[in-house]
């Protein structure tokens, strides 16, 4: 049994753990370093941040939730204070920071100012996202000369010189989910043709090559509130272009000029609801009851012609054009009451003879109107005699 020296200054060293050669020096295990003594690490570890300072010093400076930064910042001066912490001047920072911007909002609120800036933040979104802030009588290009497919900017150009595009009108879709591509555009279409006389009343000075198309809303743009819809003249031709105004309405016509034109526009309307049925043999009840309806707008339109008072120079003409409404009235009349398809033919026949478009030449050149009838299609909806029926047909789509 071995008994251990005793304590003291001579004992002798403990015996290394690590085996030894004669001649050798003592071994240690080799390291990038030498072995340490104490119990913690031989490196100072830096002393973490605090987290919550750090939210808010970012809450701060995106002015974001302001009161929350500002807890935050307190909070975090506390957690720092007890723990040890570093980020002292972030928290500071961050809670003068979302001091300053929660009195903003204070200010904004009180005053109105943050609904102001909302509204011009919703206003800004929409000229960018609809219908490019075009109104009515503005002319415009698009970048590559075409008003088909997608296009997100036009530039405004004088009427006065060519142009791809005019505004003749426009309206707000009803509010809700967007309703698609089609419906769009088949509400733009039935909404467009129904505004154009409005802004173009005298269709016999429509260029044969007019024709209406409509800038829409995106699905991208409807998110942002743009219900609009603008609708536009442009040329049929793809190279084409139009020039010149083609506004003819109560801003460019005179008076006499814009009564004739007006009482024009009730027949126009009635000849616009002819039946679907291409030939009366297929429905004679809907082409008796579309009489009927003719037969009406010819009332109607003679009474607003005899209750204006013309200047003298077309007094005659309009004189004479009253005079082929009432003996077409009396035909219209007779074909809304036929028994029989040949019995309307007669009457219909006469009654649309005495609406020849050559017959209202001589008045619309006294009154300085256009004097070239556009090409007559009754079942096309456009024509032209002594109502002036008359429009520009088809109609492509053109998104904002």
């Amino acid at each position: 049994m071995a008994i251990p020296p005793p304590p003291g200054p001579d004992q002798p060293p403990s015996p290394s753990p690590y085996p030894s050669y004669p001649g050798q020096p003592q071994q240690y295990p080799q390291g990038p370093y030498a072995p340490w003594p104490q119990g913690y690490s031989p490196y100072n570890r830096p002393t973490p941040v605090n987290g919550v300072a750090i939210a808010s010093l970012v809450l701060g400076i995106l002015c974001f939730l302001p009161a929350l930064g500002l807890i935050l910042g307190i909070v975090a001066l506390v957690e720092i204070r007890k723990k040890g912490e570093r980020g002292k001047g972030m928290a500071i920072a961050g809670s003068v920071l979302s001091a300053v911007g929660l009195a903003l909002w204070a200010l904004l609120l009180g005053t109105g100012g943050l609904s102001e800036a909302w509204d011009g933040f919703k206003d800004a979104a929409k000229e960018n996202n609809s219908s490019f802030s075009l109104v009515k009588g503005d002319c415009f290009d698009s970048p590559d000369g075409s008003l088909e497919g997608f296009t997100y900017d036009v530039d405004k150009v004088p009427c006065a010189g060519e142009h791809d595009g005019e505004v003749f009108a426009a309206f707000k879709l009803p509010a809700g989910a967007y309703p698609g591509d089609d419906r769009v555009t088949e509400a733009a279409d039935d909404k467009c043709y129904a505004l154009e006389d409005q802004y173009a009343m005298d269709a016999w000075a429509l260029p044969d090559e007019a024709d209406v198309y409509y800038l829409t809303p995106t699905s991208q743009s409807w998110r942002l509130g743009d219900r609009e819809v603008t609708c536009v003249f442009g040329s049929v031709d793809p190279y084409g272009t139009l020039t010149g105004s083609l506004r003819k309405d109560e801003t460019t016509l005179d008076p006499d000029q814009l009564a004739y034109l007006k009482a024009a526009h009730v027949l126009n309307a009635a000849m616009d609801t002819a039946p679907d049925e291409e030939y009366v043999d297929d429905d004679l009840p809907g082409y008796r009851a579309w009489a009927g309806r003719v037969t009406d707008a010819l009332d109607e339109q003679t009474r607003l012609l005899t209750e204006h008072r013309f200047d003298a120079a077309a007094s005659p003409g309009v004189a004479a054009v009253v005079k082929d409404l009432r003996g077409a009235r009396q035909e219209w009349a007779k074909a809304a009451e036929a028994t029989d398809v040949d019995t309307f033919y007669d009457h219909y026949d006469a009654g649309s003879a005495l609406l020849d478009a050559d017959r209202t030449v001589a008045p619309r050149k006294a009154l300085g109107l256009a004097t070239t009838p556009p090409p007559y299609d009754l079942e096309g909806g456009s024509g032209g005699g002594a109502g002036d029926t008359g429009g520009a047909g088809g109609g492509d789509r053109i998104e904002a």
